[in-house]
């Protein structure tokens, strides 16, 4: 475990979000959280997620767990963490990043995993989901010899078709009436936009979830919003600057969905 002599176990002047437009400037640093991971996500998320959505004891799931900012927020609000990760290096970062030392009963659990195949995880046994799916190649997480690793595929079908069977694990392991949120973002194709996180939303809905909310993250401190701010002007397009966080449910087997039944393949 690590010394947390110089470190804070929580943050500062923290208020939960009440509106469904999020914007965090700076970036949370508190306990182990850190930016050096590429494209992990600001730990002020989990932490409003994990206190609305769940309580102390519950356990909270993330199949993609990165450098652990889920698991490392279920740890500090006293929840049960389990996290996994196709990528052996960012399951020893997360490991990593979990020593330390905090009230809490509970030590999170990570391994190596594949987010197609919870298989570990018995049915209804979930309180929570949370994670932050790569968006299609945009960063590249391995350099392509992990079988499954999504963050290589460029195929926008491909990429839907591989994490749909993920949403099926979600449903499957999360327990009736509780939710699953994830953070996931768009991207440009030949100077158009490809409303990636919208194609996602489809899937999650094709597969029994039903939407609570469609939170808009303001996006800040890109590394790569200089380079594209240049490059704007000459292609005639806005930057994205926004993710969509998603919060879904899984209804209750006998729940009357009557008013709530808008996928495709729920009729």
């Amino acid at each position: 475990m690590k010394n947390n002599s110089n470190i804070s176990l929580a943050p500062t002047n923290f208020e939960p979000e009440f509106t469904t437009l999020w914007s965090f400037p700076v970036r949370g640093n508190w306990a182990t959280h850190s930016p050096d991971y590429r494209g992990n996500f600001a730990p002020q998320i989990a932490r409003n997620l994990i206190l609305k959505y769940s309580k102390e004891g519950d356990t909270v799931l993330d199949p993609m767990a990165g450098g652990g900012t889920t698991l490392i927020e279920a740890k500090l609000l006293n929840r049960k963490g389990i996290g996994f990760d196709i990528n052996p290096k960012a399951v020893d970062i997360t490991i990593k990043n979990l020593r330390f030392e905090c009230n809490s009963n509970y030590e999170p659990k990570v391994k190596v995993g594949d987010v197609r195949n919870l298989k570990e995880i018995p049915d209804s046994s979930i309180d929570l989901i949370i994670t932050h799916p790569p968006y299609l190649n945009i960063i590249k997480y391995s350099d392509g010899k992990i079988e499954g690793d999504l963050s290589n595929i460029s195929s926008l079908k491909k990429f839907c078709d591989e994490l749909e069977l993920g949403i099926k694990e979600f449903y499957r392991v999360l327990k009736e009436d509780s939710y699953c949120a994830i953070l996931i973002g768009d991207t440009r194709r030949a100077k158009h936009y490809v409303p990636l996180s919208y194609y996602v939303m489809e899937r999650f809905l094709d597969n029994g979830f039903v939407l609570k909310e469609d939170i808009i993250k303001a996006q800040h401190n890109c590394e790569s919003t200089p380079y594209w701010k240049s490059k704007a002007e000459k292609l005639n397009i806005y930057l994205i600057m926004h993710e969509h966080l998603f919060v879904f449910r899984k209804p209750s087997e006998h729940e009357n969905l009557s008013r709530l039944r808008y996928s495709r393949k729920i009729n």
